[in-house]
């Protein structure tokens, strides 16, 4: 069962797809009504999850479950997985590699390996003042704190 992402509370989990290259403004509407009837649709054990979706910068889906009423289970999960898929295969786009790294570049947002990063890092072309986005943030609280933060802050940090 849908629900307005603002009206979740703190400890709804959420989880974090970024994709590959910047969607377009039509692709990223598309998505979005993909996404409302999934969400609509999304069960746990024949139970309908209060559930919502937000997404931002034309480059990332958050999907988020208030567990409160029905926890998301193994199934729910996979289904979600599979959704994601879906999305992959229909815009030819990455969105479940967790082995890149996205970051604000001035005004633009920038998309570049993990290797590459660390790269960066070391020629300096990012710095620990670099804002990063934290796709491991596991709550809307999290999200809503720690999910855009300066790379010294993360877990990137290790790169400095």
């Amino acid at each position: 069962m849908y629900v307005p992402f603002e009206t979740l509370p703190e400890h709804a989990r959420i989880w974090i797809y970024q994709s590959n290259r910047k969607l377009s403004d039509t692709e990223v509407t598309a998505i979005e009504e993909a996404l409302k009837t999934f969400v609509d649709n999304w069960a746990a054990h024949g139970t309908g999850l209060e559930a919502s979706f937000i997404t931002k910068h034309n480059r990332f889906i958050i999907l988020a479950v208030n567990q409160d009423g029905q926890q998301a289970t193994g199934c729910s999960i996979d289904a979600s997985v599979h959704f994601i898929q879906e999305l992959e295969k229909q815009y030819d786009i990455s969105l479940l590699d967790k082995m890149n790294v996205t970051f604000k570049s001035g005004e633009h947002i920038a998309h570049k390996s993990l290797l590459d990063f660390k790269k960066m890092a070391k020629n300096k072309a990012v710095t620990a003042d670099t804002i990063v986005f934290n796709n491991l943030v596991n709550t809307v609280g999290e999200w809503q704190d720690f999910w855009e933060v300066p790379a010294g802050e993360s877990w990137h940090s290790r790169f400095f």
